[in-house]
């Protein structure tokens, strides 16, 4: 029989009136790894925040109980006091937070945090704490623990911050580990490699983990039980292989459906919704030729973009490092140009540059066969209505003051688009009915709206200024697999009708592979490989692409 550590009873959780968790009921057993699976807003973080009573103000739990059991006995966290709450707190029970860029202090350097929870325990000095903390990066393979331990959050990468986090988590020897989406908007590489390095920990120090996430595919890779959330309760639970090989719920068939696959790819992704729903079942489940990607051999004048010998320099702690090296290519007029690679690699700054975003130490980049580095000011504001971009966060990238109707058609007022507030108001109103949103979206502020529909609203926004071209980095890599689905959707329909030209940067190779007429990969500034998307990924030429490819959970 398997030894219980942790046990969720009837657990409700309210904000006001409103349930948002309800009736969960959920057992974590002693060195086994325990999935919660569902979309942002499911409850998954709620239920985790109510082990530790760490959730947000305003929101309480109003029934149910929370029994741990350790050596002394069993231990309701609900109701035990605070102060017994506390030496459980980040000692028998450690968080992993989803984001380690602000769940790390930026004022304070790594090794400085990670101390922490051991020097406020008693009897711990700290040149034994230093020694233990530098021998935790080490156990969680980061690169020179030396230097990492004197580094600021901001200098290292998000795998890295991510290893910081876990071996914090670690310092004080817990019986339970909870990891809230630790792998969101990491690459594929590095997924895998916290994936394993959580498994391997589990097996050494006898670890019991709570990894919630999104992604069934995710939780495939590391996960013994899975339960699945939606809408506040968990409607499926059991063995991890049997949920994948057989979903009983259409919810979680939806779930796992959603994420494109490297065959058999369909003209349009499902969504949850055409699974929840039997009236809406409005995908085409026809599948694209194999040699779809295929872009034929251009005729002269189709080039839209060229870039030659590109070299973008920076300077890291005393050092040059070139994030762009010597890197040239076409992009043909009416295609998506995929560009892969590992996190680091130089893809954001590549594509910045192109917009001019960064400038260039050396090197052109030419659009319709204008040098666009060698414009002055005013010329080039003209053609930037003609190139834009998606970012990747939709939390940062809109200006949380102003309203979504502010945000869109501040472009068109900008670059002279519309004769008046009125018909700038109705191309607003018209863009947002576009890209799914209401038109009462247009008054409301970005905090009232999700993160996949914040991306939109960046869809939109770029939509405004009515580009040729559009360069899209990484937005849907911190997206649901559902709402991921959705916006790969919209933009193939929006490429279609306004015959746009995309970039898309990506580190999710499906993603790439599914989007892409042709793919680029990149490494260490360099592009090493490209070809037609069936190309790059049935018969890469480069170790480093195989590689890739590999880490690709199927």
């Amino acid at each position: 029989m398997k030894d219980l550590l942790l046990k969720i009873s009837d657990l409700e959780i309210k904000t006001g009136k409103k349930t948002l968790v309800n009736n969960v009921s959920l057992g974590i057993y002693r060195k086994t790894i325990t999935g919660l699976v569902g979309e942002s807003g499911s409850g998954k973080t709620l239920t985790a925040l109510s082990v530790l009573r760490l959730l947000p103000a305003g929101v309480e739990t109003t029934a149910g109980n929370i029994s741990f059991y350790d050596a002394s006995g069993v231990t309701d966290l609900l109701s035990v006091p605070m102060k017994q709450l506390n030496k459980i707190r980040g000692n028998r029970i450690s968080m992993i937070f989803q984001e380690p860029m602000s769940s790390l202090n930026p004022s304070m350097k790594c090794g400085k945090q990670a101390m922490e929870p051991l020097l406020k325990m008693k009897g711990h000095s700290a040149s034994v704490v230093k020694e233990k903390i530098l021998h935790l990066f080490d156990e969680v393979r980061l690169p020179n623990p030396k230097d990492v331990f004197h580094a600021w959050p901001h200098e290292l990468s998000g795998g890295q911050r991510q290893r910081v986090m876990i071996a914090t988590a670690l310092a004080t020897s817990p019986d339970l580990l909870i990891a809230d989406e630790p792998t969101t908007a990491l690459d594929v590489t590095v997924q895998k490699n916290i994936l394993n390095l959580l498994g391997h920990l589990k097996e050494k120090y006898n670890l019991s983990i709570l990894f919630i996430t999104h992604d069934l595919m995710v939780l495939k890779q590391i996960a013994d039980e899975v339960a699945v959330m939606r809408q506040g309760e968990i409607i499926e639970r059991g063995g991890m292989k049997n949920i994948m090989e057989k979903p009983s719920t259409p919810y979680a068939k939806g779930l796992l459906a959603c994420r494109p696959g490297l065959e058999n790819q369909p003209v349009r992704l499902p969504t949850v919704d055409d699974f929840v729903d039997p009236e809406n079942r409005g995908w085409n489940h026809k599948t694209r030729l194999p040699d779809k990607a295929a872009i034929p051999i251009q005729k002269e004048g189709e080039i839209l973009l060229r870039i030659e010998n590109l070299h973008v320099n920076f300077s890291a702690r005393g050092r040059s490092v070139k994030a762009v090296n010597n890197v040239s290519f076409n992009v043909y007029r009416g295609e998506t140009l995929g560009l892969v690679g590992e996190s680091g690699c130089g893809k954001t700054t590549l594509g910045r540059t192109i917009l001019q975003l960064i400038h260039a130490d050396s090197g052109s980049v030419f659009y319709q066969g204008r040098s666009l580095n060698k414009l002055n000011a005013k010329t080039l504001r003209k053609i930037r209505k003609n190139i834009q971009i998606v970012f990747q966060d939709p939390y940062s990238s809109l200006n949380p003051i102003k309203t979504v109707g502010s945000i869109i058609t501040e472009p068109i007022v900008v670059h002279h688009l519309a004769k008046g507030k009125t018909e700038a108001r109705e191309m607003a109103h018209r863009l947002l009915e576009q890209v799914g949103l209401p038109a009462d979206s247009f008054n409301l502020y970005p905090h009232q709206f999700s993160g996949g529909q914040r991306q939109r609203i960046g869809i939109a926004r770029a939509l405004a200024c009515r580009p040729e071209f559009i360069i899209l980095d990484e937005s849907v890599s911190s997206l649901d697999v559902s709402i991921q689905a959705q916006i790969l959707n919209l933009l193939n329909d929006l490429k279609e009708e306004y015959d746009l030209t995309y970039i898309f940067i990506s580190h999710d190779l499906t993603v790439v592979k599914y989007m892409s007429d042709r793919v680029m990969v990149m490494s260490d500034g360099k592009i090493i490989e490209s070809g037609t998307s069936e190309q790059i990924y049935l018969q890469p030429s480069e170790d480093y692409t195989r590689e890739l490819i590999a880490t690709i959970p199927v």
